[in-house]
Formats: C-alpha cells, structure tokens, sequence
C-alpha cells in the first residue's frame, strides 16, 4: 500500500475522535435561569457562572465577576432561549444547571408546566435542578451574590440542603419531586418563596441577600396562592424532613423563651367513620432551652411548646383552606391507607377539607433539654 495513502488513513482514524470534543475554556457554564411571563412572552434569565474563578478557592476574588445574567424574550421558551444564544460567544454547557427561580406571573398563567417541559427534555439537564418561586423581579434574584462573596454554586438557591439543616423553615424542592407531588393526590405541589432583602453590610455597601419567605401552591394547571412568612410556620412542625427551627413564645409582659426545635416526628392517621373522613395527627419533638426567662418550670416550658406548635400547625392549616389548598398532603395519605375509601370522596383526586377535617391534633414533648447543664439565667 502506498505509505501516504497509509498515514492519511491512520491520521483520520485517531483525529477523527476529537471532531465533536468539548474543550471546557471555550464553554459557558449555567448555574441558574429565571422565568417571568409578560405580554403572552417568556422572557428567560440565564446566569452564568464563572467556574474558572470559583475552582481556584472557595473565596473568589472580589475583583471578578462570579456570575453575569443574560435576558431574552419569545412566544415560547425554547424561542427566548435561542434568541438569547445569539449574544453568547461560546457553547452554552447545561449540565451544571443548578435551580430554576419563576415568577408568579408564570404560574398564574399556567405556564410552569411548558418551563417544567423545556428543561427536562435536555439531555444535558437532570431531574436535580431546584425550583424556587418568587414576587420580586427575577432578574433581581439571579443577581444576588452570596454573602461574603462565597463560591455562587455553593449560594442558598444553589446547594440550599447546608442551610436547611440548621434551618428548617421551608422544605426546598427540585423538579422530580415537585412532578411526583404534582402527580399524587391531592396534585398539588409547594415551591419555595424566594424575596430579596437588603438586611446585610459591608464597609463599603449594602448587600441583598435572598430570603426563604414561604411557598406557592400549584397544582398540575393552576395557582392556588402564596403562603408566608408567620402563616407558613405550621408546615415545618408537619414534616419529618424538618431537622431544626426555633419557636418563640411570650409568658408574660416581659417574659419571652426562644426553644430550639428538632427530632420532629409527624404521623398522620386518616379515620373513616359514618361517611366522614378526619384525620388524627401525632407530632412529637425535641426541644432545647435557647434563653431562660424568670420564674419558670419545665413543665410550663413543654406546655407552652405544645400550645404554640398547636397554634401554627392550626394557623397554617386554616390559612391553605381558604386557598383550597390541602397543604398536609391529608388526600394522599388517605389515598396510601385505604384506596377504595379514597376513591368515594375524592373530587379531581384531592378531599373536600374542613377546620374539622383535623379530629385530633396532639403534640408530645419527647425530649427537652438545655444547651447548659441548668435551666437557671447565666446572670442572676
């Protein structure tokens, strides 16, 4: 065989390989997208992160930008989208797409399911992307950089499950179990609520940092509403997802305790009786002396642990029933327990609820304990 009609052949079998390679320094990496719905358009938020600066120290320099928000505008997402590659130099990588912030005029118009839908048909993307709501402008939200001007990967939106073990006020949610929720009875799912504070400084500024401030309600096509800040508090205290929160309560003019709370353990029994559905609820916790006030016993502490959970479980509950929201998710436990029941008072797969749908709701105590070896002041 001729020897250069044998190296031509050979060239073209090992080069061949590298045609359809990646090279990373000519790739734009996203780290979130935002989605508000004005006019009957998408307009689609891209955030970029700057990986070459965050892989070098968990402390990036200041100096540089760590993420920049790109915005374009179509009839549908993947129109926005292409719209805005025009103005992207390089390759756009999904793969580490890390969570999806919509506005609530996206799901007031119904069209979280089209969002939904654009996404996790990339084959780049995973079902792991979190999903957050929000009232704020989205742009707003993608801009916040985390405080200190930590790694933007490592921000709340971004890697939220390190915040929400000290924290646990609402459950975050990405897109397989917001679709799984969705799908079950009663199909209705909570994404979190997401606003944007300026509550934090520097010596040279102020710093917006962004807020978990409740959840939105949606179901398969349509808006149930928000609920937040002090009418959310119950949803934590009917999770064994929960893992810490704090409950303030005041036993007099200028008596106040603050109890760390964690080890929640929730169990729900749907009663099926003369036609009627209700529901017992059993919530047991672990609570901690955060500050001592005067005069005060464990026994008063644990009743007033039991009153004020008691308290925002019911204010949690009543505020969702006038939203028609089933927010302790009573239809699919039902559903779980006893099928057929289910399936002779369902409507649309979810229960007609009432304040009375809770027969029973008792709180027990299971262990209380001090941060200190007494429940006596440091300073008498």
């Amino acid at each position: 065989m001729n020897k250069k009609l044998l190296v031509i052949m050979l060239l073209t079998i090992v080069l061949s390989g590298c045609w359809d390679e990646n090279q990373p320094e000519r790739m734009l990496y996203i780290n979130g997208i935002g989605v508000d719905y004005k006019d009957g358009k998408y307009d689609v938020y891209m955030q970029f992160a700057n990986f070459a600066n965050i892989g070098k120290t968990e402390q990036p320099n200041s100096d540089v930008q760590q993420a920049e928000v790109g915005h374009a505008s179509g009839d549908t997402m993947d129109e926005a989208i292409h719209e805005l590659y025009h103005s992207i130099d390089q390759k756009v990588y999904w793969g580490h797409f890390s969570y999806l912030v919509v506005s609530e005029e996206v799901m007031k118009n119904g069209r979280l399911n089209p969002v939904i839908d654009t996404f996790i048909r990339f084959k780049d993307t995973r079902y792991h992307i979190w999903v957050y709501s929000t009232k704020d402008p989205v742009e707003d939200v993608l801009l916040v950089r985390p405080v200190l001007n930590k790694a933007i990967t490592l921000s709340k939106l971004g890697d939220p499950q390190n915040s929400f073990e000290q924290e646990s006020f609402v459950e975050t949610v990405d897109i397989r179990n917001l679709l799984i929720g969705l799908d079950e009875p009663g199909h209705e799912a909570m994404i979190p609520l997401i606003s944007v504070e300026e509550n934090w400084k520097s010596a040279k500024e102020s710093v917006k940092a962004t807020v978990l401030s409740g959840v939105g309600v949606v179901t398969p096509n349509t808006f149930r509403g928000f609920i937040t800040e002090e009418e959310a508090r119950g949803i934590q205290w009917m999770s064994n997802e929960t893992n810490r929160g704090q409950i303030t309560f005041k036993l007099d003019d200028d008596n106040y305790f603050t109890m760390v709370i964690d080890k929640v353990k929730v169990k729900i029994e749907p009663i099926v009786s003369l036609g009627d559905v209700a529901f017992d609820v059993e919530v047991k916790l672990g609570a901690t002396v955060s500050t001592i006030g005067e005069n005060v016993t464990t026994d008063i502490i644990r009743n007033e642990i039991k009153k004020e959970v008691e308290k925002e479980i019911m204010a949690t509950y009543e505020e969702a029933l006038k939203k028609d929201i089933d927010i302790y998710r009573f239809s699919e436990k039902l559903y779980r327990k006893d099928v057929k029941e289910w399936k002779k008072h369902h409507k649309d797969g979810k229960l007609e609820l009432t304040k009375e749908s809770i027969r029973n709701l008792k709180v027990y105590i299971s262990k209380l304990d001090s941060d200190r070896k007494s429940f006596k002041k440091t300073i008498e």
